[in-house]
């Protein structure tokens, strides 16, 4: 009889052990780093809408945005003149705590009567306002912009800057008005790739990474402010978008991982954050 008990509650621990491998296992799933989400498919445009200045919502006029070799291509090879017609490329939803990076390349020439600070210049608009919500002469969306520039083989051009068109934001305690502010990142000359990433805490925190680097951060994005005050509305969330402002770019990868489920939980939030920053991404050629 006493074997008999043995036996069997050898048995219940083995079985007790198991599950609780099993447990663990699960917890170390669950652990694992969020997935890149791809924004575009390296097919079509699914889930992107244009808005090119003086036109309407969705009427590219032009075809300045395409896809062509798996390539999300900005182009002005249609075009005579480029007469400020400033386009974007608006994805589908809005996001509020979020990791985005994109892979691009300037290409080719700027096309004639483009402003001359567009040369080799770019963006990835976030927290934007709504694209049904812009006017038809509108330039810009009202966003924070993730300015992406390309060198002329001249002299020191950073990319992966902070610009503000209808925004603003503070650093180091202080509210930042200028419209550009550069980051500290290297020139990249010619037609190499390069991945710029943005953390994006809500209304808090945003950080950019070139190649894996940190270049700049800043806290509180805010619309501009209205009636003599200093400070404007903070922006929890908004649309993304990518710039058409008269240079050649071709974008390979735009993707994105949502933080959204961590936002209520600093700590779950900074140990995810801080895994997915331990990897240096760099753009391969």
């Amino acid at each position: 009889m006493l074997k008999f008990f043995t036996l069997r509650n050898l048995g219940l621990l083995f079985i007790i052990a198991l599950l609780a491998f099993k447990v663990e296992d699960t917890r170390h799933k669950n652990d694992a780093a969020p997935k890149w989400e791809q924004l575009f498919n390296g097919k079509d445009m699914s889930g992107w809408t244009p808005k090119i200045r003086y036109h309407d919502l969705g009427d590219d006029y032009k075809n300045t945005f395409r896809v062509e070799n798996g390539l999300l291509e900005v182009r002005y090879d249609q075009y005579d003149q480029f007469n400020e017609t400033y386009g974007h490329l608006f994805y589908k939803k809005p996001y509020s705590y979020y990791l985005i990076a994109a892979e691009y390349r300037f290409v080719g020439e700027q096309c004639k009567g483009g402003p001359g600070w567009a040369f080799r210049n770019n963006g990835i608009m976030i927290h934007g306002q709504a694209p049904e919500t812009m006017k038809k002469d509108q330039d810009f969306p009202n966003s924070i912009e993730v300015q992406l520039l390309g060198g002329g083989g001249n002299g020191e051009r950073p990319t992966g800057n902070v610009c503000t068109p209808g925004t603003q934001y503070e650093r180091d305690g202080k509210v930042i008005t200028q419209h550009c502010t550069d980051s500290k990142s290297k020139t990249y000359n010619g037609d190499q790739w390069v991945r710029v990433e943005a953390l994006v805490l809500g209304d808090s925190l945003v950080v950019h990474y070139v190649n894996g680097e940190e270049v700049i951060r800043y806290q509180k994005p805010q619309s501009d402010p209205v009636a003599g005050q200093q400070e404007g509305t903070l922006l929890k969330s908004g649309s993304i978008s990518i710039q058409a402002e008269s240079h050649p770019t071709d974008f390979r990868k735009i993707e994105i991982i949502d933080l959204e489920k961590y936002a209520k939980d600093p700590k779950k939030l900074n140990q995810v954050i801080a895994q997915l920053m331990s990897q240096k991404r760099v753009a391969a050629q």
